[in-house]
């Protein structure tokens, strides 16, 4: 795992703008147009090339492929398992209805062209009627071998892969409990994490989904550690045999410029949190919702080794931060955790979905992450 050794080092969450491009192809393959399948390939291959060089021109030290080639950080799943069916009558952001039902005119013209509203292919939830089995072997290959020939021989220490948490991939229909269902997804999902460690990189398992339950969830306080723990053991079950260092975690409360005032605090879940075998956690701290979150490392500890990715720049706002602001949080955590064990990064990724409207303008992003390394820069002349 990366660590800030002499200086404090930089990445980010993940998902970056696909370029319109490939949005063309992506949009004529979902809606069943032709659409060659050689030249989609092409299309992802120099999108992977493109945005692993701009990452690196923007001084960023552990990078990734931006998720160029998937639908969505989770809507890709259903193309890599067996055993599922679209139901296409649920409404993905039911999840978010108090929130959207607490402010449903801002809502209203939202959703209209941001998260969900602006994909090139809809997310349409899954429902699981049978036996699930990972059958994205050829698609996650390309991914990686895209990746890695515009990565060249960088460690895994450098470059990252995002993947789905088990509790993001559908709704149960098929076996007898909600805790049998993780498991056989976790088991196939495992797969997917292992080839990705095993093809030289780290694998970083998006899990949204676990801050939606204390979030959103109406059950009692003890349900929701419980559907926590659940949560969270089926990720360590998904990542048997896979070293602690090879993985990161990352939590948020999702893409959405709106107020968020039904986020649920990283206090009431960090101890869950912590129980999940990885190296690293990503999680929200540079919004304004969430900027306080450094306070809870005063009596918050870490698992031993453990190196906080927190969030210094905001997906929530097209505002580039100044250096000397992302400088302060940086120096902040590292007063807390010790410099070496934080590692700047983004609140989110930039593009979750694939859309012709991210909510921040590719050309915001890029100007967020020269502020970023530069608010490093800053920081690490006051750390060292």
């Amino acid at each position: 795992m990366k660590r800030s050794i002499d200086r404090i080092c930089t990445t980010h969450v993940g998902s970056l703008a696909r370029p319109p491009a490939l949005l063309d192809l992506m949009r004529a393959a979902a809606e069943g147009r032709d659409c060659d399948p050689a030249e989609l390939a092409k299309a992802e291959s120099a999108a992977v090339a493109d945005v692993v060089a701009r990452q690196r021109a923007a001084g960023l030290d552990v990078i990734s492929d931006g998720e160029q080639s998937k639908t969505g950080f989770f809507a890709y799943i259903g193309e890599r398992l067996s055993g599922f069916e679209p139901r296409p009558g649920r409404n993905p952001l039911d999840t978010f209805r108090a929130e959207i039902d607490a402010f449903p005119e801002y809502y209203e013209q939202y959703l209209k062209v941001a998260m969900t509203g602006g994909m090139v292919a809809r997310a349409v939830p899954l429902g699981c009627t049978g036996p699930v089995v990972y059958i994205g072997e050829e698609r996650l290959r390309r991914d990686l071998e895209n990746l890695r020939a515009a990565a060249g021989d960088a460690s895994p220490d450098e470059v990252f892969v995002s993947a789905v948490a088990p509790s993001g991939v559908g709704g149960n229909e098929y076996y007898p409990s909600e805790a049998a269902y993780l498991d056989a997804v976790a088991d196939a999902l495992h797969v997917e994490y292992q080839a990705i460690v095993d093809a030289g990189f780290t694998v970083q398992i998006d899990d949204p989904f676990l801050t939606d339950v204390f979030s959103y969830s109406t059950a009692s306080a003890e349900e929701k550690l419980a559907t926590a723990r659940r949560y969270a053991g089926a990720i360590n079950r998904s990542l048997r045999g896979i070293p602690r260092d090879r993985v990161r975690l990352h939590t948020c409360y999702g893409i959405n410029e709106g107020p968020r005032v039904h986020d649920a605090p990283l206090a009431e879940f960090i101890d869950v949190l912590f129980t999940i075998e990885a190296g690293a956690f990503s999680f929200e701290a540079a919004n304004p919702r969430h900027e306080h979150v450094y306070r809870l490392f005063e009596s918050a500890t870490p698992p031993p080794g453990t190196v906080l990715l927190p969030g210094v720049i905001s997906h929530a706002t097209s505002i580039v931060e100044h250096p000397d602001t992302i400088a302060d949080r940086i120096v902040r955590f590292a007063e807390r955790v010790g410099r070496e064990n934080v590692v700047a990064s983004a609140d989110c990724g930039f593009s979750s979905q694939a859309t012709y409207t991210p909510e921040i303008h590719p050309r915001i992003v890029w100007a967020k992450f020269q502020a970023l390394t530069e608010g490093a820069r800053r920081a690490t002349a006051r750390l060292w």
